[in-house]
């Protein structure tokens, strides 16, 4: 049996579907799902709406003691079975059983949502879910219970499935929800211009509640009205988004040292991608750093890169868009945000948002456009990996920053890996000849580099500036140049 998505979901139609399949599963006994994602996802949407349409059972748990949630849920229970009251749970063993006998009859939906909140204050909660699973245990075996558990707590959510955990081995969906991609962000914020779409994506990325509960549906009417709209809606203090930046590190409990973490951001979006560069930038010593990337890795702030030109070598970049508009833009001039002066801060910054904010996120969108649009005609074929690298020429010792290498699927065996794609990206510069004879020379490099298959790769450009005729002439010319704007990034493959 599956269930139409209810239209106020916007996209999340992969989500909607693995949620459907995994409730609607017949087969006797209970089984186990795992939700995570950032806030402001919509995770809670999918699953109170996954509860309605199944006729299942949503619980939203709160910051709360263990009694007065175990109380709460009792009252949650009753009211589902309509009960002539609370159902009595002595104990969270008790409880867990009675979300069991939910699904006696058929398979039955229940979410709890923010299961982090639970584990907070009941720390043995995953051991006694652990054991209410217990293979051959009766209470699972006679259940068609299907039990999602869902949290915005990245680095909980991590681990809970992972290494020694107690649910280890126990899920059967494992479901992690992400941004919209910058094409449905595009859609949903109802932007049809090109560029306009990029300057937003820079800002707010692809979270869905920053349109809706964020700034009420405000969304720019077209290219004059950004910089307006970024002033009203980004750095108005009367917003919530203004200060969502800050919330983000301050929700997740593992974020304790906030002024490191808030420096370690701040040097990533300065341009600091390397951890030396990291270290240099915050004045710490580098192996000091090993613990704060980390959790800012698992609380999906970071994403760290392996560049795949230097063995060893990592990159990272700020996952959140706001995260590095917030470090770039705002955080300097808080005062001044503070006082209202948003529209003086705006004037003042867009040096920094060029460079900072909208350049950086450009070359991340046409990364993602290789790996989800491109057609395999285009850029040679199907992209398995898309990231920005650096080469050394041992021969003229330099060194060649990429902002993107595209590399096939692995081959069998021990052979080098095919190249795609190699290319440059540049937001706000005409490009011509002068960049086609750079990534040429960087292309001859890659050819006498062992475990790299280079013969078939192809160039890529991407400005939103254009190109010159001369450029656009010899591309149409060629097979191996490929020329993308924000028209194509956002229509085109």
């Amino acid at each position: 049996m599956s269930w139409s998505k209810p239209t106020g979901i916007f996209d999340r139609d992969v989500e909607w579907s693995e949620l459907s399949r995994f409730v609607a599963d017949e087969r006797a006994g209970a089984t186990l799902g795992v939700v995570s994602g950032r806030r402001r996802q919509g995770k809670t949407l999918l699953l109170y709406e996954l509860a309605r349409v199944t006729e299942g059972f949503y619980f939203g748990a709160t910051e709360a003691t263990g009694t007065e949630s175990l109380r709460r849920l009792g009252e949650a229970i009753g009211r589902h079975t309509e009960a002539p009251g609370p159902v009595h749970l002595p104990d969270w063993a008790a409880a867990v059983d009675a979300l069991l006998a939910l699904g006696r009859d058929r398979p039955v939906t229940v979410a709890i949502d923010e299961f982090p909140y639970l584990v907070g204050a009941v720390r043995d909660l995953p051991s006694v879910i652990q054991h209410a699973l217990t293979p051959g245990r009766p209470e699972r075996t006679q259940s068609r219970t299907r039990l999602l558990l869902c949290g915005s707590a990245m680095s909980f959510m991590g681990g809970l499935l992972a290494g020694s955990a107690p649910l280890r081995g126990r899920a059967g969906l494992e479901l992690p929800v992400q941004p919209l991609n910058y094409r449905a962000a595009a859609q949903f914020w109802g932007l049809s211009d090109p560029t306009l779409a990029v300057q937003v994506f820079a800002i707010v990325g692809g979270t869905p509640a920053y349109r809706r509960e964020y700034v009420q549906d405000d969304a720019p009417t077209g290219p004059a009205d950004f910089d307006d709209w970024v002033v009203r809606a980004v750095l108005n203090p009367a917003r919530p988004l203004f200060r969502e930046a800050r919330y983000l590190l301050a929700e997740d409990p593992d974020l304790r040292d906030t002024s490191l973490y808030h420096s370690v951001l701040a040097a990533v979006a300065e341009g600091n991608a390397t951890r030396g560069g990291i270290a240099g930038f915050i004045g710490r010593k580098s192996t000091d750093l090993q613990h704060p990337l980390t959790v800012l890795e698992d609380a999906g702030l970071l994403v760290r890169e392996p560049d795949p030109l230097r063995s060893g070598r990592s990159r990272y970049r700020i996952a959140e868009p706001l995260v590095t508009f917030y470090q770039a833009v705002m955080r300097p001039a808080w005062t001044a945000l503070e006082q209202r002066r948003g529209a003086d801060v705006w004037r003042r910054s867009q040096r920094r948002y060029l460079s900072a904010v909208l350049g950086p996120s450009f070359e991340e969108m046409v990364r993602q456009w290789t790996l989800l649009f491109a057609d395999p005609e285009s850029v040679g074929g199907v992209v398995a990996e898309a990231t920005a690298a650096t080469l050394t020429d041992p021969a003229t010792r330099t060194s060649h920053e990429l902002d993107l290498v595209a590399f096939g699927e692995p081959p069998l065996g021990d052979g080098p890996r095919p190249l795609l794609a190699i290319g440059e990206a540049k937001w706000g510069r005409l490009i011509g000849r002068a960049e086609l004879e750079r990534l040429e020379r960087v292309r001859n490099v890659l050819r006498g580099r062992p475990g790299i298959d280079a013969a078939g790769t192809r160039l890529l450009l991407a400005s939103a500036e254009g190109f010159t005729d001369d450029l656009r002439a010899t591309a149409a010319r060629r097979d191996d140049l490929v020329l993308v704007d924000p028209r194509r990034l956002y229509e085109g493959d």
